[in-house]
């Protein structure tokens, strides 16, 4: 029995199609077009004449002004949504709501007048009949709920309009957040959150009902609904009614209390509130919210799971971590993902480490760090001695800051005197890379996300943004619902924003360059290419035309196995599109021909014009958080920091005169060579930090077999990860939140965190731990803090001269390129290439079949990758109790025309084998996956799936082939339960999308009246 796929619901045109599209109108201020500059006029608030710009919300003027209610109004991010009636001005005689009015020029403001404050009085007044004020032992009660903030304003002492409590129970289904029906005052943040910037198109508000509520798929539950638990909502509820479990009874001094004594004193509140007023009882409630500040911590961090950077307050007490509070950040504004927002709870786990390990026969011993460090120091002294510096190689970890990588670089420079340096960006985003660097010059995407809603098409390749990076993706389903941005994706798996796609087609795995090449084809075949441009900004046109006369239409569709119409739909589709930016990920790059792929990217966005202006351009999607900072700090075995090269002498030179030692004129091992070498006998010694390399690098099995050859292994990591087994020491390290550095996003957004908890037991940031080896092998180094490295680092990187702590203070950010004088570059190129003649290049490619094919004896082809909710292998993520609840077990789905020709149906054990390894996994049978495709997320507690994948990698990069690999699929006679939990978003999921809270309901109900106006008085004539 198969696992129904529900639909994207989307709302049907009045041609009857079916389009997931909205009218714009509301939202249209929030995005002028990126040539145009805002008029400014003049108007006039409360007789002072200031300046506005035309168009932008009413309320977002008075408030640069002066404070008024606004209790429903979030920002320009989440637009009007006017059901509070808690911001009513009078505008030229009028009373409106300052949050759903438009600036125009001239108009006259008055927010004081008896009027405006009656209403808002009246608007407030309805409120607290939907809302029980308790807030002395409310966990809420943190200077931040505008319900609290805004009866402290208004001076409320009573209420007329009487709390009555909604009959609702509290919800309590979803592993993360709960929502209290009688406390929601029914303002709608939270359904505008989910439905027009995270897009997710859950919530919604039941106005018709008697006593309305907030509703998950038009029910009443939260588990079990399309919730992805991002915790949006929760972020923006102004008041107690959307709380993170981790919240309750924790934050106030009374609030956990039990339940029962806890409505005692509610009552005993509520009770003298008539004869003292509220005005007596707020000050208790704000003295003690005072209280709280003494023992909850708020750091500023940045999130340690995928590439988007997104940056938020962590709020601690002691070692505990109570909530994630976003709002501030460049790359997420209010946005956050499940495991961002919730996927904390690895940091305090009972299996981190907290003592440094030392191999003893089959097993390990603690040890102490003097101990551990003598070992490590002496034993790769020695080898060094022996078989001389390039016998050892060092793993940096795309997981630890920039400051540490650039040390673990330096490190094996340095003091190794190797050039055998590497990151896990070698198993993921070096084609990406190699493409760019071929074609335009930086390794990087070409702008920023805000420049995302400026694309007229957004084209994604190859990459799962709705669970890869899902932040990311809710610019993209903005972008589309909002502006209508067009969505195309080429994957061939449907996912979701392939489920939303305007067009989404299924190109055969491996044939992307063909298909890219023929549209570049097509371009210059009618009329489309941008001739201007080419002639002025671009190398190599005629070689590259020449390049292109195989890849024809029919050739395309022959090869890729795509309909000849469905690619003339998206040539005439990408024709039209004023601006293309082009998405991709490891669809692309885990190929043997990744590198080409990446470059046929490129090559068409040069073709279409698609660089040197907004809204345009390459997004390599990177990984880790800091895969991007890994490359750009030199953790490579061919670049110093800044992508310079390690065969330019000048280059050379300079690192010479700055680290005062000779250093390798070539390039060194990259990880896939680094494994070859231990079975040569070549490499004798790795020291690894934070790279769990069985379970992410290809053909476990063969890389364990390199492992057990070596004479010592180091590995420094926060768990006992697969990797560890192999190692002679382990020495315990420390996540993100228990140091200060900075990461770099995918868009080389450079951003700072805070050490928000002390180091765990005997744990150690991982630069006090590799300068505490360094200077035990006769390195001077002397760091007190990151900031000293990073300022090393910009006398080194051109590309990092001006970044400093200083100016990456708190949410200040920088966009490598940074100058001396501390510009950034947020869009590249500008001003032209950064190469001599300032002229990008075209460099053509060669379409090669995969490497490996389906056959009669492996007759499947195994797909694979992430998973919204965990994180790759799920190292941290299976650490996360509410995780781990939705999700506890790995699945392999399975498309329904197999299940029904093999008789699989789901929860059937089957064993997978490929010709490298085999693994026995639960079936999942879903429309996901077509035909003799399958697919398994990376995410597994019982050993890497890259058990069956081989060595054969991508010619330019060494980056592994993991998504191409032939299978063979046993049926074994245990049949389990459906590995889809019900709780999951996956398992029955029915969205309701809308234009965000559709407040025009509320209005039509017979009970609702606008503040300030006259009431209604039902007069009864005497006979």
């Amino acid at each position: 029995m198969s696992i129904l796929e529900v639909k994207h619901q989307s709302i049907p045109d009045q041609q009857g199609s079916s389009q997931h599209k909205f009218p714009a109108q509301k939202y249209s201020a929030f995005r002028p077009a990126p040539s145009e500059l805002p008029r400014e006029v003049e108007i006039s608030v409360d007789g002072k004449y200031l300046r506005a710009t035309e168009g932008e919300l009413l309320v977002e003027a008075v408030l640069r002004e002066r404070e008024i209610p606004h209790i429903c109004y979030h920002s320009p991010l989440m637009g009007p949504i006017q059901t509070c009636d808690t911001c009513m001005v009078e505008v030229d005689g009028k009373l409106v709501r300052s949050c759903g009015t438009n600036v125009t020029a001239g108009m006259k403001v008055v927010t004081e007048s008896k009027r405006a404050t009656d209403a808002r009085a009246e608007a407030f007044d309805t409120i607290l009949g939907n809302h029980l004020l308790y807030c002395t032992v409310c966990d809420n009660n943190n200077e931040n709920c505008r319900v609290h903030n805004t009866a402290m304003a208004l001076n409320i002492e009573h209420q007329e309009t009487p709390f009555t409590p909604k009959p609702y129970e509290v919800d309590m289904s979803n592993p993360f957040y709960r929502y209290d029906p009688s406390e929601c005052i029914l303002c709608g943040q939270c359904v505008q959150a989910c439905q027009t910037v995270q897009v997710n198109e859950t919530l919604s508000i039941g106005w018709e009902l008697d006593r309305p509520r907030v509703l998950w798929d038009g029910g009443m539950q939260i588990g079990g609904s399309s919730c992805v638990s991002c915790g949006q909502c929760v972020t923006v509820c102004p008041c107690n009614a959307l709380m993170e479990k981790s919240m309750l009874g924790e934050a106030g001094y009374m609030s956990g209390m039990p339940k029962n004594a806890l409505n005692k004193m509610i009552d005993v509140v509520k009770a003298i509130e008539p004869e003292m007023g509220y005005g007596a009882i707020m000050k208790v409630s704000e003295t003690e919210a005072h209280m709280r500040e003494a023992r909850i911590k708020k750091t500023k961090t940045v999130c340690t799971y995928c590439s988007v950077g997104c940056s938020y307050d962590v709020w601690t007490k002691d070692r505990k971590i109570l909530k994630i509070v976003p709002g501030k950040g460049d790359a997420n504004e209010i946005s956050t993902c499940v495991k961002g927002k919730f996927g904390w709870d690895f940091v305090n786990h009972e299996e981190r480490l907290q003592s440094p390990l030392i191999r003893e026969g089959d097993g390990f011993r603690e040890a102490s760090w003097e101990e551990a460090l003598d070992l490590v120091s002496s034993r790769l002294s020695q080898i060094k001695a022996q078989y001389g510096p390039d016998s050892i190689a060092v793993i940096a970890s795309s997981k630890t800051t920039n400051e540490e990588i650039f040390l673990m670089q330096k490190f094996g420079r340095q003091v190794i005197g190797t050039q055998n340096i590497d990151n896990c960006s070698r198993y993921c985003q070096s084609p990406a890379t190699t493409g760019l660097f071929r074609t335009v010059g930086h390794g990087g995407d070409s702008g920023s996300f805000e420049d995302l809603v400026y694309s007229k098409a957004i084209v994604i390749v190859g990459a799962n943004s709705a669970e890869a990076h899902p932040v990311l993706a809710a610019r993209m389903k903005r972008a589309q619902k909002l502006f209508g941005s067009k969505l195309i994706v080429a994957d061939p798996r449907e996912n979701e924003l392939a489920r939303r796609a305007d067009l989404h087609f299924r190109p055969r795995p491996g044939t992307d360059l063909v298909w890219l090449s023929a549209m570049s084809r097509y371009m210059f075949d009618h009329g489309y290419a941008k001739l201007d441009f080419l002639n002025q900004w671009v190398n190599n046109i005629e070689e590259y035309k020449k390049s292109l006369e195989p890849y024809t239409m029919e050739y395309a569709s022959k090869v890729c196995e795509i309909p000849r119409e469905t690619l003339e739909k998206l040539a005439q589709e990408l024709a039209a599109s004023e601006t293309i930016a082009i998405c991709w990920a490891m669809g692309v790059t885990q190929h043997i021909r990744g590198s080409d792929v990446s470059t046929a990217i490129s090559n068409f966005l040069l073709t279409t014009g698609n660089y040197m202006h907004r809204g345009g351009g390459a997004y390599p999607l990177r990984g880790h958080n800091n895969v991007q900072g890994a490359g750009d700090m030199g953790a490579a075995p061919n670049y110093y920091p800044g992508y310079q090269a390690v065969n330019d002498p000048a280059v050379r030179a300079k690192f010479e005169k700055s680290w005062r030692v000779t250093l390798p004129p070539e390039r060194g091992m990259d990880n896939h060579q680094m494994v070859d070498a231990a079975y040569e006998g070549k490499l004798r010694a790795m020291y690894i930090a934070g790279e769990d390399m069985i379970s992410a690098d290809s053909n476990a099995n063969h890389v364990a077999g390199a492992f057990e050859r070596l004479d010592f292994m180091v590995v420094q990591d926060i768990f006992f990860s697969e990797t560890c087994r192999y190692a002679d020491v382990v020495l315990p390290a420390s996540p993100a939140l228990e140091k200060d550095g900075t990461f770099t996003s995918t868009e080389r957004r450079i951003q700072r965190l805070y050490q928000a908890l002390p180091e765990i037991g005997d744990s150690r940031a991982d630069w006090k731990i590799t300068q505490e080896i360094a200077r035990r092998m006769g390195a001077d180094w002397n760091y007190l803090h990151p900031s000293e490295i990073m300022d090393e680092l910009a006398t080194l990187s051109p590309i990092h001269a001006g970044a400093s702590y200083t100016r990456l203070e708190d949410y200040n950010t920088l966009q490598w390129p940074v100058a001396a004088d501390g510009t950034d570059e947020p869009v590249l190129y500008l001003d032209g290439f950064p190469f001599p003649d300032k002229k990008a290049r075209f460099h053509p490619v060669i379409f090669t079949e995969p490497f490996e094919q389906p056959d009669s004896e492996f007759d499947l082809f195994l797909n694979n990758g992430r998973q919204l909710e965990h994180f790759h292998e799920g190292n941290m993520t299976y650490r996360v109790n509410g995780i781990r609840e939705e999700t506890p077990e790995r699945y392999i789905e399975i498309s329904p025309e197999l299940a029904q020709e093999r008789g699989v149906e789901s929860g059937r054990w089957v064993r997978i084998t490929s010709r490298y390894g085999s693994i026995k996994i639960k079936a999942l049978v879903t429309s996901r996956v077509k035909g003799n495709q399958i697919y398994v997320p990376l995410f597994s507690r019982e050993g890497p799936v890259n058990v069956l994948t081989g060595s054969h990698a991508d010619d330019a990069t060494n980056t592994p082939a993991y998504k191409e690999t032939a299978v063979r699929m046993e049926l074994l006679k245990d049949k389990g339960s459906n590995p889809l939990m019900p709780l999951n978003f996956r398992y029955n999921a029915k969205p309701t999308p809308q234009m965000g809270v559709e407040v025009e309901r509320k209005w039509k109900r017979k009970d609702y009246q606008l503040p300030g106006t006259t009431k209604l008085v039902n007069i009864q004539l005497l006979k």
